[in-house]
């Protein structure tokens, strides 16, 4: 045989379609709902939408089957489902199909929880009756009483909790090993928020994606000046507050970077990383009047307000006044909020039910304007 035969071409891989993503809060995560909807956009898929006006999947209750809009006609026929929910692996494998690939992404719990505390300072009730984060951290038990645990999860362990498990448990060795390997059995992967394009090139190789499907632009990030300094002592007690979710997140830390040296490498990790920034600049040239995301009150069209919460002034974006129809679609789609888009996909899904309000003036009035 002649040498050239011997090589063997690569398998091309085939881009995963079915897949479930783990929202979680305050972890960039409304960017990644935002590349999986424009994903199934791309790829025409079903997705597992929030039913009636609901815009999560019965989030903060333990996640079931019914909450799927259309769930008893359409059963285990999804493709996609990425909205916040309560993981309970038994009700979502009866929506998703046998071979969905799972993912979710974790953050810092120091970070998270100053994130925390500005987006719900006024609903969670641990946040609202102390001054600021600081004052929160120095004596959390004077402020959190696990009577009130349904609006006070996201002052503890959210992270845990959004996975499904209890954000008060006691922080023993054997059970928080238990739930780390249970985790680890029901996701193929674990993002890390702190390194975001890291995290996209090591999704879209897993998934075997382009890198187109997973350009972005920030959603949902806050203004500079509604951050709160935490100091170096309250620093080290969220670890201790929130020892739950610092285990789990210095466990998947650690696994996200064996598997990018495992699978990719660190050098083309590297390189990716960088197109990636630079298509996402040009991008960013092509779709918006600033080359950066604007406050509220300066978000011209308001159909693309984010949705404002507690003492954080939500970021939006501009789009270009004179871009072409398939450029604005586009551009549209990149900057769409969270629910601005749920809604949309849920009119175009389920056309004959009513359509979720999200309070702000229609982008489109008729789904075929695409």
């Amino acid at each position: 045989k002649s040498h050239e035969e011997l090589l063997v071409p690569p398998t091309p891989c085939h881009a995963k379609t079915n897949v479930m993503f783990l929202k979680t809060h305050k972890t960039a995560s409304s960017t990644v709902l935002n590349i999986m909807f424009r994903f199934a956009e791309r790829y025409n898929s079903t997705v597992a939408l929030p039913a009636d006006q609901l815009f999560h999947l019965g989030y903060p209750r333990t996640f079931v089957a019914h909450f799927v809009e259309g769930f008893e006609t359409i059963g285990q026929n999804y493709n996609i489902m990425c909205n916040h929910l309560r993981f309970n692996p038994l009700e979502v494998k009866k929506v998703m199909a046998a071979n969905t690939f799972y993912f979710s992404i974790l953050r810092n719990p120091i970070p998270l929880l100053e994130s925390s505390y500005i987006y719900y300072k006024d609903y969670v009730p641990a946040f609202r009756s102390s001054k600021n984060v600081n004052e929160f951290l120095a004596s959390p038990t004077k402020y959190y009483h696990p009577a009130d645990y349904r609006r006070n999860i996201y002052a503890r362990n959210i992270m845990w909790f959004d996975f499904g498990y209890d954000n008060n448990a006691e922080d023993d060795t054997n059970y928080t090993q238990v739930v780390l390997e249970e985790i680890e059995e029901n996701f193929h992967l674990i993002l890390i928020a702190d390194y975001f394009d890291e995290s996209m090139i090591l999704l879209k190789h897993t998934l075997c994606w382009d890198l187109d499907d997973v350009i972005y632009f920030k959603l949902n990030s806050r203004s500079q000046d509604t951050v709160q300094t935490l100091t170096p002592e309250s620093e080290e007690r969220i670890k201790a507050w929130c020892s739950l979710d610092w285990k789990l997140y210095l466990h998947f830390n650690q696994s996200f970077w064996r598997r990018i040296e495992e699978t990719i490498g660190l050098e083309v990790l590297e390189k990716e990383v960088d197109r990636l920034r630079t298509r996402q600049k040009e991008l960013m040239e092509t779709c918006l009047s600033e080359q950066e995301a604007v406050r509220k009150d300066h978000i011209r069209n308001k159909a693309l307000l984010p949705f404002q919460s507690g003492a954080a002034n939500i970021l939006g974006y501009n789009l270009k006044q004179d871009l072409d129809n398939r450029t604005l679609r586009t551009c549209q789609k990149m900057v769409m909020p969270e629910l601005q888009y749920t809604s949309y996909l849920y009119a175009v899904q389920h056309p004959h039910k009513k359509r979720k309000d999200v309070g702000l003036p229609l982008l489109w009035t008729s789904l075929q304007e695409k």
